[in-house]
């Protein structure tokens, strides 16, 4: 089966997931991926921080992050008298507003990093993104990051309409984006009794932090992010004595009713795959609707990075908001 056809298909048709769907073409790319982020010190050895200011730089096999300069600032009331800012890209007239959450591990990342991504996504959608600048661990473990994005949901709730015209509202997220995505959706209904979020971009994040089995599988280093990664990031977010299975921290343990139709977009070789099949199957099991995409042979993150299934998979989730909002 070719990855095209493993996307179109029955998403859990096992040939998607045995190694003839992988072409030549991505087994190729993911090798020179695999080397380009390989060889520098891990995060954990030299700290978070170090870590961040190489990534800012352009070293350790991360461009520097473009700029755009229609993208504007709003700072927005968070708890505790914290302040949450949103990075905005807007068009003239919006027709929805895509609240996204960006990826990190919840250690690393920036809204302000986000700017190609939040251009795509206006241009193929009309709607106006706002990315959540939430803080980020270890300085600030949970549930600081779940605080800054629900007091960010509230906020466009009560002033979408005002600020870009519209009061439709989207959301989603990849990897830690996707986690907070889905974490949000159960407070603002939970907290807020509101439901009224059209769809959800929900990209391979990590729906139960006491770890899947996929996770536990997952080589030590993996490309991008194996085992030990995924444990210090846990490690880094969660305090001591916070049950790993707190539907709060792990959505895939939630009561899932009432939730808005969501695209569910996955590789076969993330080690978070069985997030990504196990949450689709309850989110489908509590009366939602659903897509799921499968890309054979794709790591984690592969839409974010120059990965040959990467513009597919953009396209594909563009277009599930896009009719969300139609």
């Amino acid at each position: 089966m070719s990855e095209a056809s493993a996307t179109k298909s029955n998403p859990l048709d096992p040939a998607a997931f045995r190694p003839a769907a992988i072409s030549a073409e991505t087994l190729a790319a993911n090798e020179a991926f695999r080397k380009a982020m390989s060889g520098g010190p891990d995060w954990w050895d030299i700290g978070a921080q170090a870590y961040r200011d190489a990534m800012a730089s352009g070293r350790g096999g991360f461009p520097p992050p473009e700029k755009s300069p229609r993208a504007r600032s709003i700072q927005i009331d968070g708890k505790g008298g914290h302040k949450v800012e949103l990075r905005v890209i807007a068009p003239e007239r919006a027709k929805g507003v895509y609240m996204h959450i960006h990826g990190g591990g919840l250690v690393f990342g920036s809204a302000a990093n986000q700017d190609p991504m939040l251009e795509r996504v206006v241009a193929s959608t009309g709607m106006a993104c706002a990315s959540v600048e939430y803080r980020l661990a270890p300085e600030n473990p949970y549930p600081a990051a779940w605080d800054d994005c629900e007091s960010a949901a509230v906020w466009l709730v009560k002033n979408a309409k005002s600020e870009f015209g519209t009061d439709v509202l989207t959301i989603g997220g990849e990897s830690a984006g996707g986690t907070l995505a889905a974490a949000t959706l159960l407070r603002m209904r939970d907290r807020h009794n509101y439901t009224g979020f059209r769809s959800a971009n929900l990209a391979y994040g990590v729906f139960d932090s006491s770890m899947t089995p996929s996770q536990r599988h997952s080589p030590e280093k993996g490309i991008l992010v194996g085992r030990i990664g995924i444990q210090k990031f846990s490690e880094a977010y969660l305090p001591k004595g916070v049950d790993p299975r707190d539907p709060d921290v792990s959505p895939l343990y939630a009561d899932l009713k009432n939730m808005p139709p969501a695209i569910f977009t996955i590789g076969t070789i993330d080690p978070l795959l069985d997030d990504t099949l196990f949450l689709y199957s309850r989110w489908i099991a509590a009366g939602n609707e659903a897509e799921l995409a499968v890309y054979s042979g794709a790591p984690h993150a592969f839409n974010i990075f120059p990965l040959p299934q990467g513009p597919a998979a953009n396209a594909r989730i563009d277009g599930f908001l896009k009719r969300a909002i139609s």
